[in-house]
């Protein structure tokens, strides 16, 4: 099984930075590193062309104009152009724990999609954190948090199980799932521009098509760096789309990655 590593970034190089660290640091690392890249400077070409310089795996970046939050359009780029059977994704603001890949990895089974937990990395803490290029967080971390959500269990996350229905634990910032499964429902929707509901809309079709959903608690673990939230005056309109896909039962997206197979 081939793994794609999908990252979603906005002119946030010095978070991305921390990310590409993270990677090199996995117990299992990807076959492919996937950069959607939603309009970002030079600045942020410059750390993933020397990213990409120093890697053994290959590393695709996709890059479009900075029209506004486009994420699921260059999220569906992004996948278009990945050789895996399967995708893990996570957001540019995501610091990953090292064995992150590997439990994604263990646990993927067809007919699933999995979706992890996120520790919060505060305010507080960003000068240390970029000055000091950290990467590595447990439960006594300063400046966390959630910081339950540490904590590495393989045996504690055996506990839980496979289930039919989205959950409202879901976040998009920490989510595996099939290429197939994902070109089968035609990626994202990309009528959703700006910020909100495209990634749950994403897996509740994947639900409607009959694919299961596990949580990983206790493995798949990110820790996520404190930010302003993004402008939420596109949120009214996203909730009606993604309801529309609850109540119609939606599996496939008209508007999606098949533009760009």
């Amino acid at each position: 099984m081939k793994i794609a590593l999908l990252i979603s970034t906005y002119n946030w190089p010095e978070a991305l930075e921390l990310i590409f660290k993270s990677i090199n640091e996995q117990t299992v690392l990807p076959d492919e590193v996937l950069i959607a890249d939603d309009g970002s400077t030079e600045e942020t070409k410059k750390l993933i062309d020397d990213f990409t310089q120093k890697s053994t795996f290959k590393v695709i970046h996709v890059w479009h104009e900075d029209q506004g939050f486009r994420k699921a359009i260059v999220l569906n780029k992004a996948v278009a152009q990945s050789s895996c059977e399967y995708i893990i994704q996570i957001d540019g603001d995501c610091i990953m724990h090292p064995d992150f890949i590997a439990d994604h990895k263990k646990n993927a089974k067809k007919g699933l999609y999995l979706y992890g937990t996120r520790a919060t990395i505060t305010k507080n803490a960003l000068p240390r954190i970029f000055n000091q290029k950290q990467t590595k967080f447990h439960f006594f971390s300063k400046d966390l948090k959630k910081r339950t959500r540490t904590i590495h269990s393989n045996l504690l996350s055996e506990l839980y199980k496979p289930h039919q229905y989205f959950s409202d634990n879901f976040r998009g910032c920490n989510v595996s799932f099939w290429r197939s499964d994902f070109i089968k429902i035609n990626g994202y929707n990309e009528v959703f521009e700006g910020w909100g509901r495209e990634d749950s809309d994403l897996v509740i079709r994947m639900g409607n098509m009959g694919i299961w959903a596990k949580r990983l608690r206790y493995a798949g673990i990110v820790y996520h760096i404190y930010h302003k939230e993004n402008p939420r005056d596109q949120l009214k309109e996203n909730d009606l789309l993604q309801h529309k896909s609850i109540q119609e039962k939606i599996i496939r997206t008209e508007k999606g990655i098949s533009q760009y197979l």
